[in-house]
């Protein structure tokens, strides 16, 4: 995992290369914290998909929030699904490719 310059940016690896990644960002309004999830194109490992969710989930600035606005590819339901059984009151809406997602996020 590496910090990005406003916030951080996870990496899930299969046989070292990488194969999924997010940009997380904290708000100014802490609270809130916005993920950007991104995962290669084609087949991956099953589970893949949950572990970069988990990965972004678990990090501080995460379990500080109190709400998560995500953005991810249309159609990834592995993260959706993921998302939905770790987050509370899932909102979410298609924007062209992209499906953007408004949770709240649970207590710590």
């Amino acid at each position: 995992m590496t910090i990005a310059p406003n916030g951080r940016h996870v990496e899930v690896a299969e046989d070292g290369e990488v194969v999924a990644f997010a940009l997380v960002e904290p708000l100014q309004d802490r609270a809130v914290v916005r993920a950007a999830l991104h995962a290669r194109a084609g087949h991956l490992p099953a589970g893949t998909r949950s572990r970069l969710v988990d990965a972004v989930l678990d990090l501080p600035e995460i379990t500080q929030g109190h709400r998560l606005e995500a953005t991810l590819p249309i159609g990834d339901t592995e993260s959706l699904d993921r998302l939905r059984e770790r987050c509370e009151e899932v909102q979410t809406r298609p924007a062209g490719a992209s499906c953007l997602l408004d949770a709240i996020l649970p207590a710590c």
